[in-house]
């Protein structure tokens, strides 16, 4: 069993309703009900009464529920204290990102951030954007670093959440270069002879970047699937052996561009989508204040970021 069906579920008792609960889990009504599914297969029992609406808990549902509560509180109750007896933990900053920006955006920030504001520890998380944003909302990270689109937006309270615009991303079509440095795919192919492509798996948010560039495509794209996974490094490396186009971040290619190993396969049409990349933090209060380090780290970001009127000055008690 995994602590995060539980959550689901107790959020499901919360909303009595499958979409708003999955809206409130960051997950698509699909994936939170195969979630709840696999928590009754585990315990061998049904918990929700399908056959009725609004939902509705089976006995054993009810009974379970007080259990979850208990058992959250339980395995909540001992991760805090083993947090909080980790003295340097405190001046450590715990990072979640995306794979992609771990490998592109957070080397250099971090030298940067060393250059210009001080020495930092730091402890990184890379996962898919759904589970790093998990990682915030459940108290596992002090920062999430992502990106954002307003039509694949990250849906975090802002009431709760503090947000910060790091800078932007162009997602683009890449092809390998031949040997007269030009791209060996060139978009948009025709329908009788589709253009190989390599793709991202259908839970990877960038593939979810690449499905809006499709619909948008004007002409359309003629592109033909034949491999798929949910890392752009992945894509980008199978680009290199000359196995089609792939949609990368124009970071995670500077180098391969500059070299002439790869080249933009889009000739120049309006293929492509700009993302932001936000910093996310959990907003100080008195019953969690959050590191201090993080707190000074702000401050400072916000400085550098943010326009003098809508700077958010960080009580002192946090630096």
């Amino acid at each position: 069993m995994e602590t995060k069906w539980l959550e689901d579920f107790i959020s499901l008792v919360e909303t009595n309703n499958f979409s708003r609960s999955a809206q409130l889990r960051h997950v698509t009504q699909p994936a939170f009900s195969r979630r709840i599914q696999s928590l009754e297969n585990w315990l061998g029992t049904d918990l929700v009464d399908r056959t009725t609406f609004p939902t509705r808990l089976t006995p054993a549902g009810v009974v379970f529920y007080e259990q979850a509560l208990e058992m959250l509180g339980q395995i909540n109750g001992v991760r805090d204290l083993l947090r909080h007896r980790r003295a340097a933990s405190q001046t450590t900053i715990d990072l979640a990102t995306p794979h992609t920006l771990s490998l592109t955006f957070v080397p250099k920030w971090l030298t940067a951030l060393e250059r210009d504001f001080a020495p930092l520890n730091s402890r990184l998380k890379a996962l898919n954007v759904h589970d790093a944003v998990l990682q915030l909302v459940e108290g596992g990270c002090d920062l999430l670093l992502c990106y954002h689109h307003p039509r694949q937006p990250v849906q975090l309270d802002p009431g709760r959440y503090d947000m910060l615009v790091m800078g932007r991303e162009a997602l683009r079509a890449y092809a390998r270069c031949d040997k007269a440095k030009q791209p060996e795919f060139s978009l948009p192919g025709r329908k009788a002879a589709p253009l190989p492509f390599l793709s991202y798996t259908t839970n990877a948010y960038l593939g979810r970047m690449v499905d809006l560039i499709l619909a948008d495509a004007k002409p359309a794209l003629h592109l033909d699937k034949q491999y798929e996974t949910d890392m752009a490094e992945g894509l980008k490396m199978m680009a290199l052996e000359g196995r089609g186009i792939a949609f990368l971040p124009e970071s995670a290619v500077t180098r391969e561009v500059k070299q002439k190993q790869l080249a933009r396969a889009d000739a120049g049409g309006s293929w492509e989508i700009e993302m932001e990349i936000r910093l996310y933090r959990e907003r100080p209060s008195a019953a969690r204040p959050g590191k201090a380090i993080v707190g000074r780290l702000w401050e400072f970001l916000a400085e550098q970021l943010q326009p003098a009127a809508s700077k958010r000055r960080v009580p002192s008690s946090e630096r």
